[in-house]
């Protein structure tokens, strides 16, 4: 294994997607970069994502697929063909398919790499991926939404037994970056502030806005704390309401992109949030969570820290991992504003930054 792995010149990484889900990928490149320092690691990412990687250091280039399929973009997002062909050229020793797709594992196929490493089938999102591969790895449990499996950094983590790297501590390298909305909120709230979000890309793993409101409210009352509530595409309505709702305790963040979402978190007090690609950049970059969980599970998508608090309804939910609640009520809505209250005065408490 050693031999093979001293061997190794080149490496692709194939994560197309989500935010939430690259960034919980962003530690195997880190733990590569560690171990063989002269390695050269690409990475194949879908265009609507890419943002993300431009802040972190240790990936030499970065592969953009356009998110329009066959058609190259203006924004340098590649057709299907030119970027198999650019795949080609790069002549890896080693494709890594931490998306778990039947289209990701033919990209990783397809780059001509010796090696094609994924997960075993009860793992995959799409069993079908499996034949591609030459090299398999078990995260273990059930499979992929078992309630005992292991937290989604150290399942891709585990891929890289296939490289004969193990890793003690996961590293989230993110640049640090100027960014002129976090100076604009730093300076309205003297820097004291806690950022709120809202959305989601599915509406099961959205709290009550109002509810949002009210913990503003309480933070503003009980610790002097400005909240700054963040929205993104399609979800500035439901900042609004946040903010209506806090009797001006919060103030809605100026539209962002990922460096300036990056510079927001790394100022903030703290990070009120559901299962969303925002607050797993800011889980990364250390800045201290309270996550409200409903259909997906704290051990497997919560934040990274030991010392964030996450209140959950996993046990009970009859949706797990799925877009629209089948119930008349979803599981979020039963949680009540002094429960999400409590955590985050537990995860204050252990702030030394409030």
């Amino acid at each position: 294994m050693a031999d093979a792995a001293a061997s190794i010149k080149r490496v692709l990484i194939v994560k197309l997607g989500a935010l939430g889900d690259i960034v919980h990928a962003i530690p195997v490149a880190a733990a590569i970069r560690r171990a063989h320092p002269a390695v050269r690691i690409d990475w194949l990412v879908s265009e609507k994502h890419r943002e993300i990687l431009d802040l972190v250091p240790v990936i030499d280039r970065r592969l953009v697929i356009s998110d329009r399929g066959s058609r190259r973009t203006a924004n340098g997002g590649a057709g299907i063909l030119d970027s198999i062909r650019e795949l080609r050229r790069g002549q890896y020793d080693v494709a890594l398919d931490l998306q778990g797709l039947v289209k990701s594992a033919v990209f990783a196929r397809a780059s001509g790499a010796s090696r094609v490493v994924g997960f075993t089938s009860r793992y995959l999102r799409e069993r079908l991926a499996r034949p591609f591969y030459t090299d398999v790895h078990d995260p273990g449990g059930a499979g992929m939404y078992h309630p005992d499996e292991t937290h989604v950094v150290w399942t891709n983590l585990g891929l890289l037994a296939a490289l004969g790297i193990h890793v003690g501590v996961p590293e989230f390298p993110i640049d640090r970056v100027e960014s002129n909305v976090a100076r604009d909120v730093a300076a309205r709230t003297n820097g004291r502030y806690v950022v709120l979000n809202p959305g989601a890309a599915w509406p099961t793993k959205r709290w009550p806005p109002v509810r949002l409101g009210a913990i503003a409210s309480a933070l503003r009352d009980a610790h002097g704390l400005t909240s700054v509530v963040l929205w993104g595409p399609g979800e500035e309505s439901l900042a609004r309401e946040v903010v209506a709702s806090s009797g001006g305790a919060a103030i809605l963040s100026p539209q962002t992109s990922i460096a300036d979402l990056v510079a927001l978190s790394r100022g903030a007090a703290l990070f009120v949030s559901g299962d969303t690609g925002p607050a797993h950049i800011a889980a990364a970059v250390g800045t201290p969570i309270v996550g409200i969980y409903g259909p997906t599970r704290p051990s497997r998508n919560g934040p990274w820290s030991p010392d964030d608090v996450t209140v959950s309804r996993d046990a009970v939910c009859e949706c797990h991992h799925l877009r629209r609640c089948r119930r008349e009520t979803m599981c979020l809505s039963d949680i009540q504003v002094d429960e999400v209250w409590k955590a985050v005065e537990r995860r204050l408490a252990g702030a030394p930054r409030v």
